[in-house]
């Protein structure tokens, strides 16, 4: 039984976990016109870092990865593409760019899902087609063993939840049975049980969560990335996923581990924007404030590759570059040489 169609039956009550990151996350939106009017250009900066760290993250969690110095390349231009984990980031590119482009106007629909699945597989030969065989989820232990972690909707049943799944979101959204942002987490959660698609399902799933907020009315997505917050909290990702999916197909699960998760993801962007927006009078300009910010999430000694991870898109000569005025100016301390080096920040001393 969908949660969806738990929450059409009615809420019982609101943990308290979740009425206090609404209120937080609502707080967040009454401010939200304030931040986006701020400098243009470094707005702009924000939204092309944002559409990297999605592209790269949301694949990265997937096991799909690019070497770093194709990355900018892969998401703002137009080269030639060399192979198939090339195709995914910059299918995944293309899939943000209608969602940014259309927002809310883009609904939520199987048409709009199956051509999120189309766009984010590149070439994949099944992009946009639903499963023809069972697709479970399995674990794998390190001595070999392995489980039926959760049993996903059979192809026979999935267009059925499919159009169901957007039937209840839509007039969940126009009755507004719970608010919108639990209806959001609710929407997340059986997309991925339903489990639609052969392969890609996580990644259609965050795309779904992006144009879900702007129909929430939050655009936080579209300066900050969802994608990358996710990856930095991948094990809570499973550990509530897996304990929010049990007892699924029977309507006896627990929805509230991964709602919590994600309204946790949400606060956490709309912190980061606001902190960011706060920096953006900082003279070096928007992207240093980009591999500042990264700097200051730290904790403890980092490597000249956790920035580079961090902020996919900037060269590492230009970081290498802001590393050196920062250490000269006091703010860095490093032990050893080379792309080993560890540094460490003391902006606060």
């Amino acid at each position: 039984m969908m949660t969806l169609r738990q929450f059409e039956a009615g809420l019982e009550s609101l943990p308290a976990a979740s009425a206090w990151r609404l209120t937080e996350l609502a707080e967040y939106r009454g401010k939200q016109e304030l931040f986006t009017r701020q400098s243009p250009q470094k707005l702009k900066v924000l939204r092309e870092h944002a559409l990297i760290e999605s592209a790269v993250s949301s694949n990265r969690i997937e096991g799909v990865e690019v070497e770093a110095s194709r990355v900018r390349t892969l998401v703002f231009g137009q080269a030639a593409l060399r192979d198939r984990e090339e195709e995914e980031v910059r299918g995944y590119r293309d899939a943000l760019d209608r969602i940014h482009r259309e927002g809310a106007g883009l609904d939520v629909s199987v048409p709009t899902i199956l051509d999120l699945h189309r766009l984010s597989r590149g070439g994949a030969w099944d992009a946009g087609r639903l499963k023809e065989a069972p697709v479970d989820i399995i674990e794998t232990y390190p001595d070999g063993r392995s489980r039926v972690r959760f049993r996903t909707v059979s192809p026979a049943e999935t267009p059925g939840q499919l159009d169901a799944l957007a039937a209840l979101w839509n007039r969940g959204m126009r009755e507004r049975w719970v608010p919108p942002l639990l209806l959001l987490g609710a929407l997340n959660l059986d997309v991925l049980c339903i489990h639609p698609f052969r392969d890609g399902n996580g990644r259609v799933s965050r795309l779904l969560l992006l144009l879900a907020l702007y129909h929430c009315g939050y655009e936080v997505g579209r300066y900050i990335s969802l994608e990358r917050i996710i990856e930095q909290n991948k094990d809570r990702y499973y550990e509530t996923l897996e304990r929010s999916s049990q007892g699924w197909h029977e309507g006896r699960h627990d929805p509230w581990p991964y709602l919590n998760y994600l309204l946790y993801i949400l606060a956490q962007a709309c912190a980061e924007f606001e902190d960011r927006v706060g920096q953006m009078t900082a003279p070096r300009g928007a992207k240093a404030d980009m591999v500042l910010s990264a700097i200051r999430h730290r904790q403890g000694p980092f490597r000249l590759r956790d920035l580079e991870l961090a902020c996919p898109g900037v060269s590492r000569e230009w970081i290498r570059r802001l590393l050196a005025d920062l250490r000269q100016e006091g703010k860095l301390t490093v032990q050893g040489r080379g792309p080993g080096a560890r540094w460490e920040y003391h902006q606060d001393e």
